[in-house]
């Protein structure tokens, strides 16, 4: 107990010393918000996105790292087409944020839609979500190969579950398909949390969920994680169950699966049109987001992969994530034309 209360009079001095030091740089930014800044959802209240928008404003609210009130909008409708169509009209106002994932670049590929992925003005990634392979908690499936090797026997009768249809949980169904030769019936739901439900219930064989969508059906031996798509394995942590943390999780590839890594990021996105000023305002800002204890603990409860991409690297991960998911789009005749 003395040793962790050192360390938290430890942290707490450290962490007051470099938020003074961030903060500096983004009260002497060329660029400061004059009006209420609004962080716009592009999904429904509690949902992964909205939680890592309302965490963000959380710390934003709680260290006052910005004199400009923050107010959180879920404009989810059209899987997410809705915020960024809000986004696009708000052209040259550096006051709306919008937070996505890659839906904002590869939603374009598949639907008509009123804008392109390369509209909107990219900020920066915060996180990477990963992908788990879950069976149901009763399943006679242990490992990943065991599993694999009875969808390949049977093909088209294993059902896979997933949320949405052609959106990240189908496009990895797809690459474990064309990577092992096994072929699944794939079952859409409208959320992760659904697709939980329904494997925890037995109604499905498996999804692909991030570990935040189903930690409580494995906390109470629902579900059972067979593989994680990393290529290395989740950061240590705290147990999730009595005798598994989520680091205990092979990965997939390790597992005889050739699909060494697919992840989600949890993007923000300013209107088009506005400054380079305004855009390093809130890279500052967030990097200093990064910081605080509460981020740190927001990413280990959620199993995310802590990263902070912008500027050049941020445009070389998405035209990277763009290209694959193009290629799976392609060959299953999704891409609209």
């Amino acid at each position: 107990m003395i040793q962790h209360s050192s360390f938290t009079r430890i942290t707490a001095r450290a962490l007051a010393a470099l938020l003074a030091v961030c903060g500096a740089g983004v009260a002497n930014a060329a660029w400061k918000p004059t009006q209420p800044i609004e962080f716009i959802v592009t999904a429904g209240p509690g949902g992964g996105t909205d939680n890592f928008a309302r965490v963000v404003q959380s710390i934003i609210t709680k260290y006052k790292l910005t004199d400009q009130p923050v107010v959180v909008l879920n404009k989810g409708g059209g899987s997410g087409a809705e915020g960024f169509l809000y986004g696009k009209a708000a052209a040259g106002d550096p006051h709306k944020l919008t937070y996505g994932t890659n839906n904002e670049y590869l939603l374009p590929l598949i639907a008509k839609l009123a804008w392109k992925g390369d509209d909107l003005t990219p900020v920066a990634a915060m996180a990477m979500d990963e992908f788990i392979l879950w069976v149901n908690g009763n399943s006679e499936f242990k490992d990943a190969k065991a599993y694999i090797d009875a969808a390949k026997a049977k093909p088209s009768t294993f059902k896979m579950a997933g949320s949405q249809s052609k959106d990240t949980d189908q496009t990895l169904t797809s690459l474990i398909s064309a990577a092992t030769g096994a072929k699944f019936l794939y079952v859409p739901f409208k959320s992760g949390g659904e697709a939980a439900v329904q494997l925890a219930g037995g109604h499905v064989d498996s999804n692909t969920n991030n570990p935040s969508e189903s930690i409580g059906q494995w906390k109470g031996g629902l579900v059972r994680p067979l593989c994680v798509f990393s290529p290395k394995r989740l950061a240590p942590g705290p147990k999730v169950t009595a005798t598994t943390a989520w680091s205990d999780i092979p990965t997939c590839k390790e597992s005889g699966i050739a699909v060494e890594q697919y992840q989600m990021p949890r993007t923000l996105w300013l209107p088009p049109g506005v400054s380079a000023d305004a855009v390093a305002y809130y890279v500052e800002l967030l990097s200093t987001v990064r910081e605080t204890p509460e981020w740190k603990e927001y990413i280990e409860k959620s199993a995310q992969t802590d990263a902070f991409l912008h500027g050049a690297d941020l445009k070389a991960f998405t035209r990277g994530d763009e290209e694959r998911a193009r290629k799976v789009y392609e060959q299953e005749g999704w891409l609209v034309r």
